[in-house]
């Protein structure tokens, strides 16, 4: 399962992770992690039965705790920071920037994270960068005006890729081959459960002040970067045998043929756009804005988007594999484009949350059957760190400009545009799957 770290994975959270086949194991704020073929190693001769007798290492509880505070401690902030940012006199526009630049930061960062991981070591790595974050947090909550709350929030996505990169590498070193699949999925649930609990914790804790979720935050960072410097204290050492060897890398011209590939693109740029850019940026305004000023109803509105997220995804990621990914990209992707263009049309807080769990089903419904596409067009026989890195920047790129894009045309014209302009790019995502072709046969085989 994914997240995005804090672009979670079917949500708001940290995670684009690292560009790496095999290493897709964040969540962002909404989405599993993308392991090419995993889907296809429990179906091997003999797969359950082994997964009966490995048991989950003690090193991979250890990190599914400290990620439990990263994700719970993601989701405190998300329904306040618009609302935080905002209250310094700005623009909606400046308050859609401070959103993104956590984003541009983390792409910016990325390569660095990358050889930082190879240099140093993952945990340390890991550690620095969730102290890092921690830092930017606590210092956010002490920000004296706009600017200073932005550059803070920048240099915390700088942290963000740290630790996505370097949690991603030491769960692919202590998971067994034979149970990465359930330990993925775990993995991706730790994020879920956060996006939906912390939003509703954040709304309470903004009743004591805006500031006061950030450093709630901090300390959580803070307790995961102990967990992980003094509990996880085993090196990670790779276990089994010498991988078999593998094809060439698979470049990116082999596969921007292949229609299902250039269809992820476009739906990996509307669901960034939408899903996590959008959505987690501009419906909290909207609530706050126009339906009411309490800090816990923008929480309460983000959670029950996750909550829908969670209804979807539990049934949609095993039925893609039994019944192929298109139709459950096709349906998810009209789920959510209804959902977002009757954003605007809510006129009370039932409404809203109504819509922003249409909003959820939507999204749950097409990201594992999407993610499970990309696997299949790779395959385990080629390394495919382009073909990822690509899918994955396109994401990354929609998370960037959808709540820039937003906030100019709620400075413009209000805030029926936003959604609406995400409704079309969401439609478009699903007009480009109607030639493309089903991969869930090639999979099979």
């Amino acid at each position: 399962m994914h997240s995005r770290g804090e672009a979670s994975p079917y949500g708001a959270g940290d995670a684009p992770a690292p560009y790496e086949p095999e290493s897709r194991l964040d969540t962002p704020t909404s989405e599993i992690p993308i392991i090419a073929g995993a889907h296809c190693d429990n179906d091997a001769p003999g797969a359950h039965r082994v997964a009966e007798k490995e048991r989950i290492p003690v090193e991979i509880w250890i990190i599914l705790s400290a990620t439990c505070f990263i994700a719970l401690g993601f989701g405190l902030i998300v329904p306040v920071l618009p609302q935080f940012a905002a209250s310094f006199g700005v623009t909606a526009l400046q308050v859609t920037i401070v959103v993104s630049a956590f984003a541009f930061m983390r792409l910016v960062a990325a390569p660095l994270a990358g050889f930082s991981s190879e240099r140093f070591g993952e945990q340390r790595v890991y550690t620095v960068g969730l102290l890092i974050v921690a830092a930017s947090s606590i210092a956010s909550a002490f920000a004296a005006d706009y600017w200073q709350l932005l550059i803070f929030r920048a240099l915390g996505g700088i942290g963000s890729v740290l630790f996505t990169v370097a949690s991603g590498a030491l769960v692919i070193r202590f998971s067994p081959p034979s149970l990465r699949g359930r330990i993925s999925s775990m993995w991706g649930g730790v994020f879920l459960l956060g996006s939906v609990a912390g939003p509703v914790i954040g709304g309470l804790l903004g009743q004591l002040g805006m500031r006061v979720p950030f450093i709630a935050y901090g300390i959580a960072l803070i307790i995961a970067a102990g967990i992980i410097a003094f509990a996880l204290h085993r090196p990670a050492q790779r276990s089994g045998s010498e991988p078999q060897e593998k094809l060439p890398p698979l470049s990116l011209k082999a596969v921007i043929g292949d229609s299902a590939y250039r269809a992820s693109l476009v739906t990996g740029f509307a669901g960034g756009w939408a899903n996590f850019g959008v959505r987690s940026a501009v419906i909290p305004l909207f609530v706050a804005g126009l339906i009411s000023a309490e800090p816990w109803a923008a929480g309460t509105v983000v959670a029950v988007g996750a909550l829908g997220n969670i209804l979807s995804l539990v049934v949609a990621g095993s039925a893609s594999d039994r019944h192929g990914r298109k139709p459950y990209l096709l349906l998810g992707l009209a789920v959510a484009a209804i959902g977002f263009a009757a954003v605007p049309l809510s006129t009370d807080l039932v409404m809203i949350m109504l819509v922003s769990l249409v909003c959820g089903i939507g999204s749950g419904m097409m990201a594992p059957a999407l993610q499970a596409t990309v696997a299949d067009v790779i395959g385990r026989e080629h390394s495919g760190g382009r073909a990822l890195a690509t899918f994955q920047m396109s994401q990354d790129i929609g998370m960037i400009l959808g709540p820039i894009v937003a906030g100019a045309l709620i400075d413009a014209s209000g805030y029926g545009w936003p959604f609406w302009s995400s409704a079309l790019l969401l439609a478009v995502a699903a007009l480009a799957w109607m030639p493309a072709r089903e991969t869930v046969r090639k999979a099979a085989n």
